[in-house]
């Protein structure tokens, strides 16, 4: 998808109205621990525009990390005191794939989408229209890259599969791209925006 194509159909799928999103909305049944309080997080879904080719970044995360070793992932992280989910987002893009201040413009936000392990995750669109050398933070990040964004923004390129977690069967979307496997609540937020921008261009031929 060439960039000039994929800015205004990712401004108007933000405008698309949608219901939040959960990890238990595959697994209905999958039960929630009693009194849990959902931690506020952010991720930066920044898609890149410098080139001929509008692209999404994401990161590899460490092989030695305790939580989540080895997946997929957006940047992002949990709110500090005092943050709004964009602050957010962006610093912890700045920090784990040295995202220089003032590069990404934010379009707006989508979610929240609420995760098994208790997190209630806004991602963030932001464009980035320079290019920039990713910088992966020391012992958090293995791996920057970027997929087509054309890849990501087809509900084709979505399936659900499933796992033992917990001693329960948990079923959970993917959208693999060459070597990496996308699944998770990353895979979901994902298909979010591809959902959404499946929308704007039904409603643009309308």
């Amino acid at each position: 998808m060439r960039p000039s194509e994929a800015e205004p159909l990712l401004r108007r799928a933000l405008a698309v109205p949608r219901a939040a999103s959960s990890d238990y909305d595959l697994d209905p049944g999958l039960p929630r621990p009693e009194g849990r309080a959902l931690r506020p997080a952010a991720v930066l879904l920044a898609v890149d525009l410098s080139g001929r080719e509008a692209r999404v970044i994401l990161t590899k995360r460490s092989a030695h990390l305790r939580h989540h070793p080895g997946q997929i992932a957006l940047p992002g992280g949990k709110l500090e005191p005092g943050e709004d989910a964009p602050a957010a987002a962006l610093r912890e893009a700045r920090e784990e794939i040295g995202l220089p201040p003032g590069q990404a413009e934010v379009l707006g936000a989508y979610g929240p989408h609420e995760t098994v392990t208790a997190f209630e995750v806004t991602a963030v669109l932001a464009l980035v229209r320079q290019p920039f050398i990713a910088r992966p933070e020391a012992g958090e990040v293995a791996e920057v890259f970027a997929v087509p964004l054309s890849h990501l923004a087809s509900l084709d390129r979505y399936r659900v599969e499933g796992r033992r977690w917990q001693g329960r069967h948990r079923r959970y979307w993917v959208a693999p791209w060459g070597p990496y496997y996308v699944w998770g609540a990353t895979a979901r937020l994902l298909r979010e925006l591809a959902a959404r921008m499946d929308a704007a261009r039904s409603e643009g031929s309308a």
